[in-house]
């Protein structure tokens, strides 16, 4: 969809199965791109709902609200064609970005026990939601990966999926901790 200063909800140009990227391009509504920066959308959609729970902390929805604002502004990179006709200038995701997210694992490090075996993503609401959002945020990156031989994908993109993954992880630790949840071991049978 282009965005326009006045955004009509439903547009009818999507009805024959094809879409347009951001500088005009019409594909196939399952291509690639379209694939990367939907996948995208939704793991956005399943971070607004480990925001939304009552019982996450003022600190994560600030940080989990700064990450959805990002997470948009890489699902514009992903629908950005390089050949097409851009009629303004494309949103930045920079270092910073990652910085804070490798900032805030730190200082939830700092207060979760260590790990000494892989644990299994339950125990609490909150945490399962932050480990579907974790997986569905690694689905992304390997879309993402695989589109980036065909397509140019910007390196930091790459980047912020894959530190954002780990956020999510400690997230449901940290997470663990305050709902005051059992970490649940993995114990493989052999």
């Amino acid at each position: 969809m282009v965005m326009s200063d006045e955004m009509k909800i439903y547009t009818r140009t999507g009805d024959k199965g094809q879409t347009a990227l951001i500088g005009g391009t019409r594909v196939p509504k399952y291509h690639e791109r379209i694939e990367a920066y939907g996948t995208v959308d939704e793991l956005n959609a399943f971070i607004g709902l480990v925001r939304d729970n009552p019982e996450t902390d003022a600190n994560s929805r600030k940080i989990l609200l700064e990450v959805q604002d990002r997470l948009f502004t890489l699902e514009s990179h992903l629908a950005e064609d390089p050949k097409g006709v851009l009629t303004r200038p494309m949103p930045k995701l920079n270092q910073d970005d990652v910085n804070l997210l490798e900032n805030e694992i730190d200082a939830m490090n700092e207060r979760l026990k260590p790990l000494t075996s892989f644990i299994l993503p339950t125990g609490h609401q909150l945490v399962s939601l932050c480990h579907v959002a974790r997986t569905v945020c690694r689905r992304a990156e390997r879309i993402c990966i695989h589109l980036s031989v065909s397509h140019p994908v910007d390196p930091l993109d790459l980047m912020y999926l894959n530190r954002l993954s780990d956020y999510l992880f400690v997230l449901a630790r940290h997470f663990s901790r305050l709902t005051k949840t059992d970490e649940i071991p993995w114990k493989p049978r052999y």
